[in-house]
């Protein structure tokens, strides 16, 4: 039986990294952790592009015109919606993360969803580099892996299955 995992090799892959600003503290450490994974693991620093947007609710149109460009092999998306007292909050974390699930299956292209919702900003701060890691990080590791999981599925010819598969 073929299983197919992908893995996070960066190696001749391109990558858009939109960051929100809002929060920015908070978003400046995901960003930053977004873009030395992805050079960690094999992406050069010149293919990627890092775009800084007003705030989460931006992300999807920035998202929409990187990827409608066709030069991405995935996209890391990172933000921070800290909770208030008006149900702001969840309009924005509901529609923002709908849009961004929508576009990476409309375009077929890998999305790493870095975008924080949490109640405090201390919370944030402990998911941002802090006790609890830093989900830019893991948004980039994601997306990479997610890339080069659909490479492997699209190499995939019917007939020639066997062999194609990691266990």
């Amino acid at each position: 039986m073929p299983e197919f995992i992908g893995s996070p090799d960066g190696a001749g892959r391109r990558v858009a990294v939109i960051v929100s600003r809002f929060n920015e503290t908070v978003t400046q450490a995901l960003g930053e952790g977004a873009v030395a994974t992805l050079v960690e693991c094999g992406v050069t620093f010149d293919d990627i592009d890092v775009v800084v947007v007003p705030g989460a609710w931006e992300l999807p149109t920035a998202a929409r015109a990187l990827l409608g460009t066709g030069r991405y092999d995935c996209m890391v998306v990172v933000g921070a919606i800290v909770r208030g007292g008006t149900p702001h909050f969840e309009f924005v974390a509901g529609e923002t993360s709908r849009a961004i699930m929508h576009l990476g299956t409309e375009f077929e292209v890998p999305i790493g969803f870095g975008l924080l919702t949490t109640d405090t900003m201390a919370q944030a701060e402990a998911r941002s580099g802090g006790e609890y890691g830093n989900k830019g990080r893991d948004a980039a590791l994601a997306a990479l892996e997610m890339a080069d999981l659909l490479a492997r599925l699209d190499s995939i010819d019917a007939g020639e299955l066997d062999g194609q598969a990691e266990a």
